[in-house]
Parts: C-alpha cells; structure tokens; sequence
C-alpha cells in the first residue's frame, strides 16, 4: 500500500460541503463532495455524547494535536476516510450548530457565537493526513490495525469493515439505526449499544447460530436481509408469544439458543406468567437470569436457578446433632452410610468431609432452613442429587 503525506488541507477545505444525516449507516461527504466521511465499511458515529466530541473541538482551539487522518484514494478525485471518521464528523457537527462547546466562564458556545478569531483559528487549522492507495484487502487489512484516536474498534466492527458491501449496508440500516421505531421493544431482550453494533451482532448470532464470521462472508454480495429480519424477528415474537411480563434479566440472554431448542414446545402463557411470578418471589432463587430457560425446559434443572445454600451456622448445627445421636448409636452420621452394610456404616465424619443437603428437594417444594436440612458424606451428596 502507498502512501502520501498531506498537511496542506485545513478544516475549512475538509468541512466544506460537509452534509450530517441524523440516521446511522448513511453516508457523511466532505471536502466539497470529494470526501466520503463515513464508507459502508466504517462504524456509526459514536462521539456525540457532549464528552469526546467536545474533547476534539478543545483539543483544536488549544493548538493541540488530534492524530493523524488516513484517507483511502479512491480516484484522482475521490476520497474515502480510512481512519478519522469521529474527529472529522464531530468538528463538522461543530461547524454546522450541532452542539456546544463550553468557554473559559462556563457558558455554552456554538461555532457561530464564538469571537471571529476562535472561529478562524479552528478553520486555518492544518490536519495532518495520510492519503493511502491499495487493494481492497491491504485497505482493509490497514483498517483493522489503526486505531490512533479514540475507542478501538469491537469485534462486529472490524467484521463490519471486512465484508463491506450490499448486505452490510442493509443489515446496518436495518439494526444499527437508533431511529428504528422496533428497537424500544427489541431493547426488552437485547443488551447493548445499537451504534456499536450489538443490536446487529445478536441478530447475526441467532440466524448464524454463533458462527457469524461464516454467515457474513457467505452473504457479503447479498442484496437483502429476508432471511436474517425473518429469523430475527421469529425469535422476538416467540418470546413475547411465551412470556407475557417483560424483565429486566430478560436483556443479554441467549434467545437464538433457547428458540431453536424450545420453540417446537408448547407452552401456556399464563402457566408461565405464574411460574415466573412465583419463582420471583422465592427467596432461595439467587439467578434470576436462570428462570426462563428453566421455565422452557421443564423446571427439572435446578441448577439454573443457584438456589441459596444453607449457611455455615445451620450446617454446623446440623452436623454436631446427627453426630451425638450416631455416636450414641454406633451408626455413622450420614444417615445413608448408616443404612449400608459396608466399612462406613458406623464411620464418623468430620464436618469438612460432609455437606449440607435438603431433605426434601427445593424442586419439590422443600425449604431452605435447618428443620430441612440433612449432612450427608460427600460421596452421598454427590449421589442423591434431586431424588
């Protein structure tokens, strides 16, 4: 890849023509129309946040440095920005009224507002850039490595970046764009930042069934999202077909995984509200997140639930009661060892060799307290699981 050093364009040659589009995944222009600020393979813009891309305005006034820009030339008169998008974007959300910075009394100024010579200073600024020529794999690759300035790039991003082209420019439109009317109520069982991809990584993941790198690069040339908005979708709508509250241990789970192994099961909806309703007020419930793949799956794992063990002061209490009365009657203090007919039948435990159990299983109704539970060796423990 060749590259050429430029420090001849100001912030007023980049800025002019600069067009800013509220809606994610469209494209930004600079340098009057000559600059794509933001190519399909680039992430959504990120610093508006009143913080960093104030950050970058401040950095300018103050004479400081803010890194250098990469520009992939495209043709003798075209440009796209390799590395850069979030610092150009922010000044020319700047120069266009989009935010305000604060000056030295605190008081908020717009670009317009500011005395003429803040404004020049910021317009006369020099950039330093580097103007790259290559393959679409040697940009790519470069793409991957440079992060100078700000946040480096997630996992979906450099995906995003390596299989550029017609599906990812739809599948961005589609779940990247924080003014999609559906994210509100996708939201419910999504965690994660719609710009920075998460929203459109966990469609990925669910129709891709976790391979996701294969299913982009086998749909790069694609020119439609049906398969991957259909899935997506079928999903969505089970789960709030099955459960009819809304929780907030609901977001983050892994749906994809639970549709494909329960969504061929029939459930009652009010069934289930009662359930949840129930296993949410049960004290002994630790994970909350566990309910509703223990719901699906037929409330047998208990483990999901990591039910609340007995506390050190009940085991203790426990075990010196059922050691006086074995000892008293020459049987070992696990009642199932005492029930063998082996060399444990009269063993005598010590408490660490033991542990707490219920004696009648929490899955069955039985309560965490000292009138249900029982020290077993730990062999036998290992043995009785739920029975």
């Amino acid at each position: 890849m060749l590259t050429t050093l430029r420090t001849d364009i100001t912030i007023e040659q980049i800025c002019e023509g600069f067009v800013y589009n509220e809606y994610e995944g469209k494209g930004l222009f600079g340098l009057a129309g000559k600059l794509t600020i933001q190519p399909e393979y680039q992430r959504n813009y990120i610093y508006a946040d009143g913080k960093k891309d104030v950050a970058v305005i401040q950095s300018v006034l103050k004479g400081y440095p803010i890194g250098l820009i990469y520009f992939t030339k495209v043709s003798d008169n075209e440009f796209e920005v390799l590395d850069g998008q979030q610092r150009i974007t922010s000044i020319g959300r700047f120069l266009t009224g989009k935010f305000p910075i604060l000056d030295e009394n605190g008081m908020q100024q717009y670009f317009r507002g500011l005395a003429e010579n803040l404004q020049r200073k910021i317009l006369d600024t020099k950039l330093t850039i580097y103007e790259c020529s290559g393959t679409e794999s040697e940009i790519k690759e470069w793409f991957k490595t440079i992060n100078i300035v700000g946040v480096p790039l997630n996992e979906q991003e450099l995906l995003n970046a390596i299989y550029s082209g017609p599906f990812v420019t739809l599948a961005k439109a589609e779940f990247s764009n924080s003014q999609n009317a559906n994210i509100q109520k996708w939201a419910a069982y999504i965690s994660g930042d719609v710009k920075r991809q998460d929203y459109l990584r966990t469609a990925l993941m669910w129709v891709s069934k976790g391979n996701i790198d294969d299913y982009m690069s086998r749909h790069r040339y694609v020119t439609n999202i049906t398969e991957l908005k259909t899935y997506f979708n079928s999903v969505i709508d089970w789960i709030s077909s099955v459960f009819i509250d809304v929780e907030t241990e609901m977001r983050g789970l892994n749906w994809g995984a639970f549709y494909e192994r329960f969504h061929a099961n029939a459930y009652n909806p009010n069934d289930v509200h009662d359930k949840m309703k129930a296993l949410y007020a049960d004290y002994f419930v630790k994970n909350r997140k566990g309910v509703f793949e223990y719901i699906l799956s037929g409330c047998t794992d208990t483990k999901l639930l990591d039910i609340r063990i007995f506390d050190d002061v009940t085991k203790r209490t426990v075990y010196e009661r059922q050691t006086t009365d074995a000892t008293a009657r020459g049987i070992s203090n696990c009642p199932l060892c005492a029930l063998g007919s082996d060399n444990n039948k009269q063993r005598i435990y010590k408490l660490k060799e033991m542990d707490a159990d219920h004696v009648t299983a929490w899955s069955n109704g039985g309560a965490t307290d000292i009138s249900n539970c029982t020290m077993l060796c730990a062999t036998h423990n290992r043995a009785k699981g739920n029975k």
